[in-house]
């Protein structure tokens, strides 16, 4: 019987020790945004499928480095091209704007939290071309650059 106890003693600290492993390892994961980092890495790997995939992964970590300690755009998914085309599906009728709902989903669905509420055209519900790239640009790269850490 003492056995018994002493075994299921044993298996409870073991669980609570590998529930402490799992959350000091969650924690590590969302503070170093680890999964964001491997999922826009995995991301870039699929679009563009380098022939030497580590080489490539090398050369975006540095990139991403390089864009953490100055204001050198870092590696993305998305150039003005994509941007364009992007706008060009939201606006068929080619009105040369999109409204404020169109804008916000867009720049959500591109994968940026940080949207700027109050573009230029926000106040007519008229947000043109150039402002919808230049704001999808500075959130993507503010994305981007949130994976690195300062040195």
């Amino acid at each position: 019987m003492l056995a018994y106890h002493s075994n299921n003693f044993k298996q409870s600290e073991a669980l609570k020790m590998a529930t402490q492993r799992e959350r000091d390892a969650a924690d590590y994961l969302k503070k170093h945004r680890i999964m964001e980092l491997m999922d826009n890495l995995t991301s870039m790997l699929f679009f563009h499928r380098p022939e030497n995939p580590r080489e490539f992964l090398i050369e975006q970590l540095e990139q991403l480095k390089i864009s953490g300690q100055s204001d050198v755009r870092g590696p993305n998914l998305f150039n003005n091209t994509n941007l364009d085309a992007v706008f060009g599906i939201l606006d068929p009728a080619n009105q040369k704007y999109i409204t404020f709902a169109q804008y916000k989903h867009a720049l959500t669905t591109l994968g940026i939290k940080d949207i700027n509420e109050c573009p230029e055209g926000v106040n007519e519900d008229r947000i043109s071309r150039e402002t919808f790239i230049t704001e999808a640009t500075q959130g993507l790269q503010r994305c981007s650059a949130t994976y690195c850490e300062k040195q």
